[in-house]
């Protein structure tokens, strides 16, 4: 297993012989806030009782132009192809390992997807800032654990374009991206995602 930094890539032929399929898992936390019993009386009576953190892992699938082929997301958890599948919403981040996965299908991809780019973003419209311990890994078939990139980026922003897969020479490639955008669902961040993939 391969521990990404930001903006690195490595071949994930490399670390999986004979790979066609991927599990890509998202995980995370809530921000632990202060025990109530330390506020004061007005600031506990008044503060939100609820520390869920709602986070959406999503994928897009583009041609080499950048042009949207399909997308996954919470709203529509199967690709036409059925190539790509999520394994619906969690509301809360709680609990240990992913929170929500996104499962690859690569001989199923139609022949023009060039780019799976993969993102996570809040709904609800809460931001990084309460969030913890997020990470995504991906897995192979036999749930090898091929590479892992922890997020530590913090901020107002409601989405992160989290990584990308690209096709190389019958392979694909893995870089972790960690760049923060706004909008609440995956179609808000779509001109986000060409700009910073396609660089356009």
């Amino acid at each position: 297993m391969v521990s990404l930094k930001k903006n690195q890539t490595i071949s994930l032929k490399k670390e999986s012989s004979a790979l066609n399929q991927l599990h890509f898992g998202l995980g995370w936390d809530p921000v632990k806030r202060q025990s109530s019993t330390k506020k004061g009386f007005f600031s506990s009576l008044f503060s939100s009782q609820d520390d869920s953190i709602d986070l959406d892992a999503s994928c897009i699938m583009l041609d080499v132009n950048g042009k949207k082929i399909d997308e996954v997301w919470f709203s529509h958890l199967k690709s036409k192809c059925h190539s790509v599948i999520h394994s619906g919403d969690n509301l809360t981040g709680e609990g240990d390992g992913d929170d929500e996965v996104i499962y690859v299908h690569l001989p199923k991809l139609p022949f023009d997807v060039e780019y799976l780019v993969f993102t996570v973003n809040s709904f609800r419209g809460q931001t990084f800032n309460e969030v913890d311990n997020a990470f995504c890994r991906v897995l192979d078939q036999n749930n090898k654990e091929l590479a892992h990139y922890k997020l530590s980026e913090q901020g107002s922003h409601t989405g992160i374009i989290i990584a990308t897969l690209k096709r190389n020479s019958g392979s694909w490639d893995f870089t972790a991206q960690g760049f923060p955008c706004t909008g609440r669902t995956i179609r808000e961040m779509y001109p986000q995602i060409v700009n910073k993939v396609i660089g356009r």
